[in-house]
């Protein structure tokens, strides 16, 4: 059964930098497209950021490009994503995601995680 365990959040401060890690198991963590996706209080769930299953493509959204990386460790089964110039817009529980088609990540997605929430105060 595949599992996908978020962590790294927390509250900082506008400006400040968070690093959130994905670890997954339980399936063959090569063989999927990864996603970040988040929520905020009374908004629907928005992608943020995919990465193809080598690492060599990614597709962010246009409110975090410049910000926020993408990364993956195939050895590790794990992802990243580091988050830099955090503003309080950014405030949400930021999710984990896996899926089949990168081309698809953005609507669809087979996997998710529990989540993790970041709060940036102003």
């Amino acid at each position: 059964q595949a599992q996908l365990v978020e962590s790294g959040g927390g509250l900082v401060q506008a400006g400040d930098s968070l690093r959130l890690s994905c670890e997954v198991s339980g399936l063959t963590f090569s063989g999927y497209a990864m996603a970040w996706f988040r929520q905020a209080p009374g908004k629907e769930r928005e992608f943020v950021v995919g990465i193809n299953r080598s690492g060599g493509r990614t597709d962010y959204a246009d409110s975090v490009k410049g910000r926020f990386t993408i990364s993956r460790d195939n050895a590790r089964n794990t992802v990243y994503l580091q988050m830099n110039s955090l503003k309080p817009e950014d405030t949400a529980v930021y999710y984990c995601a896996a899926g089949g088609a990168f081309a698809e990540l953005r609507v669809r997605a087979n996997y998710w995680g529990q989540g993790t929430q970041v709060t940036v105060s102003s």
